[in-house]
């Protein structure tokens, strides 16, 4: 027994070193190869410590096109942080109604939002193009920005959390209290789906932040690009100029950066939000 428990735990380890290994070998390839000028790259000599180049071509990337990268990394900041916020706010409250509330053709309303999860976002891009197009909103902010406030996942997902943190007993007090039922949810059932909330926007802010496909069909103008879609132009470019490569590969480095440190600020809200109804 001893030993088929030793086994056990050694190929368990083995597959989880493995897929550490997986993922963080890319992201150490992307940090050194920041470092490196173009020499360094085409030369194969990435593990090398010499041609440390990295504020180079930071300096490079946030000059090159009149520092287009910089305005590219505001718009992102914008669609994303701002965008999940609202929209996370909308998924909230449309998943606490959901669970909290009776009202007709509930159910087949929420089998709608559960198909909503299973189309690709890929297949809308299309349609939502026509629609922007119809009302006059293809190239402007407001083509990227608003189609990623609703997210039916994040409806979804708030059904759930709202199940786990706000019991029916509580809301019972509250309307014995007098409070309605707007101010019962700002000012009680809000407060205790903030794990919940945390972890929706999360979610939304890593789906808006590598949105790609939408922009690219919404947007000409490139001082509307998020960061996804301007790296990609510069990569195609790079094809052609090659001043471009590294530019491109310090610039998706910094593109990570607001991630990490979003994920690591609400880890404890995060951590919570994903363990909500595990036990109640």
């Amino acid at each position: 027994m001893t030993t088929t428990r030793l086994t056990s735990r050694t190929v368990a380890n083995t597959v989880v070193l493995v897929a550490a290994l997986y993922t963080l070998l890319p992201s150490l390839w992307l940090l050194l190869a920041s470092t490196k000028n173009a020499d360094a790259l085409f030369g194969s000599d990435i593990l090398s410590f010499g041609d440390f180049s990295l504020w180079h071509n930071v300096s490079d990337l946030f000059t090159m096109e009149d520092g287009v990268y910089g305005r590219w990394y505001l718009n992102s900041l914008l669609y994303a942080v701002v965008g999940a916020f609202v929209g996370s706010l909308i998924s909230v409250a449309a998943g606490y109604a959901f669970d909290k509330y009776e009202f007709p053709h509930k159910e087949k309303l929420f089998g709608l939002v559960l198909t909503g999860v299973m189309v690709p976002p890929t297949v809308l891009a299309l349609p939502l193009y026509l629609v922007a197009s119809g009302v006059g909103l293809v190239n402007t902010f407001w083509a990227v920005f608003i189609p990623v406030l609703f997210n039916p996942f994040g409806v979804y997902l708030a059904r759930l959390l709202s199940s786990g943190y706000v019991p029916d007993e509580v809301l019972e007090a509250s309307r014995v209290d007098g409070a309605g039922e707007l101010q019962t949810y700002l000012r009680v059932s809000l407060r205790m789906l903030g794990p919940g909330f945390v972890t929706v926007f999360l979610f939304q802010l890593t789906a808006i932040w590598n949105n790609f496909f939408l922009p690219m069909v919404m947007l000409s103008d490139q001082h509307l690009y998020p960061l996804s879609l301007g790296l990609y132009t510069w990569n195609s470019s790079a094809t052609v100029s090659p001043e471009y490569y590294p530019l491109v590969v310090v610039g998706s480095l910094l593109a990570v950066v607001p991630l990490i440190v979003t994920f690591i600020a609400l880890q404890r809200y995060w951590k919570s939000g994903l363990t909500a109804g595990s036990v109640k």
